[in-house]
């Protein structure tokens, strides 16, 4: 519904869906204190003391007064588009090959987030073929390769970051790239070794619109929150499963320019089946969807000039419906037009 209250008219197939540092860093005691000035790319465990010895901070808990009055800007999408189950669930029409598939997902959505590039290196020829494919005002979040995530070489790994660079240029030079998400697996715990390795990786990356996304619970503390506001990276709040040592799900704001939410579905039973199908074979029902409408994304949209927010509950094209219902939503609540 609209402002107005009347229906809001969805372009395609929105029209036939239903409206219904050693803490980073150690932990030590202490009372807080000020942050000392570091100069940029010094690394996390070098940056001393932020806060208390709190799991969140006052300043991290109370992220519902708003620092500054500003309009949000939201784009809402999903995890990749390229599915050959969703033609058969009624998303693409019947025959639409691989290659005709962006065209048509950018009539419903404004952003994507590209998946292949963490699975190979992204190629600069393909990705400005496919900004050229689409449409003004389209924009793309890609992930970032999974040699520099989750399986890294330390002695490769620097060069890696560099091709990834050049392989993104297109679309930073259109201006159409929202984010680089840095998505870790649950194995990549806050331990000396890996705060070493992602203060490096920030560092090398410099530049770039970057994205953290933690799996493992041990990164949710505020002194890792300081240091990427400190480096104005955004902190990707997710929504899955709540199981033992899975990152919470936290509507904390690092980058004043972005935040950015992932969907990834709430298949307890699935998620460390191994199984992709069944591990984000979900479908958010629309209380779980108000949740986050009104007692997160209103927040962070307080304290951001953009947000974006995406669904990677993939299967049977449950992402696509789901992010429309989540746009009909917060139109609903003025968020969105």
């Amino acid at each position: 519904m609209g402002l107005e209250g009347r229906p809001v008219a969805l372009r395609g197939w929105r029209q036939k869906l239903n409206a219904s540092s050693a803490a980073l860093f150690k932990r030590s005691a202490g009372t807080a204190r000020s942050a000392p000035q570091v100069p940029p790319g010094r690394s996390f465990i070098q940056r001393g003391m932020l806060f208390s010895d709190k799991h969140l901070s006052v300043k991290y808990a109370n992220m519902n007064t708003p620092t500054t009055h500003n309009a949000c800007r939201l784009s809402v999408g999903t995890s990749g588009y390229s599915y050959a189950e969703w033609t058969d669930a009624g998303f693409y029409p019947p025959g639409t090959k691989s290659g005709n598939m962006l065209p048509f997902y950018a009539r419903n959505f404004p952003i994507t987030e590209l998946n292949f590039t963490w699975y190979q290196m992204p190629k600069a020829p393909a990705l400005e073929r496919m900004h050229q494919q689409a449409p003004p005002g389209f924009c793309f979040a890609a992930k970032l390769t999974r040699t520099l995530t989750h399986e890294i070489d330390p002695g490769q790994w620097r060069g890696q970051a560099a091709r990834y660079r050049d392989g993104i240029a297109p679309l930073l030079q259109a201006r159409k790239l929202a984010a680089v998400l840095l998505q870790f697996p649950p194995s990549f715990v806050r331990a000396p070794q890996n705060r070493r390795y992602l203060a490096a990786l920030l560092d090398e990356l410099d530049g770039l619109p970057l994205a953290v996304e933690f799996r493992h619970a041990s990164w949710a503390t505020d002194r890792v929150f300081a240091e990427l506001e400190r480096r104005r990276t955004t902190l990707v709040a997710v929504d899955e499963p709540d199981l033992p040592g899975l990152f919470p799900k936290l509507d904390i704001v690092t980058n004043p320019q972005l935040f950015y939410i992932r969907f990834h579905g709430r298949n307890a039973k699935g998620w460390r089946s191994g199984n992709m199908q069944t591990q984000f074979d979900y479908d958010y029902g629309d209380a779980e969807l108000c949740e986050w409408a009104d007692a997160r994304i209103t927040k962070m949209a307080r304290h951001a000039g953009n947000g974006v927010i995406f669904f990677n509950n993939h299967v049977r094209a449950q992402a696509p419906r789901n992010a429309v219902r989540l746009i009909n939503l917060l139109i609903e609540r003025g968020l969105m037009e």
